[in-house]
């Protein structure tokens, strides 16, 4: 068996949430589910709605995207 590659979400935070409506793509709601699935397996946690994993992959992807980093800290400059 192969050891798998640690994934970029650890755990599921409780913060306070505002409530969003999103239409995903089937594909990609497969691959949603499959993320749970392998996170579970890895962290041993439940995670019974997968949903809940898109803010925390939201998050985690503006966390890192550097043109979008440059670009706010551009705006806020800007902004005084």
């Amino acid at each position: 068996m192969t050891k798998m590659a640690k994934l970029k979400i650890t755990e599921l935070s409780e913060d306070k949430l505002v409530k969003v409506t999103v239409e995903l793509p089937a594909s990609v709601h497969r691959d949603l589910v499959a993320y749970a699935e392998i996170l579970a397996a890895q962290s041993g946690q439940s995670i019974s709605e997968p949903n809940k994993l898109i803010p925390l992959m939201l998050a985690r992807f503006m966390a890192t995207d550097r043109a979008f980093i440059r670009s706010r800290k551009l705006r806020k400059e800007a902004n005084g």
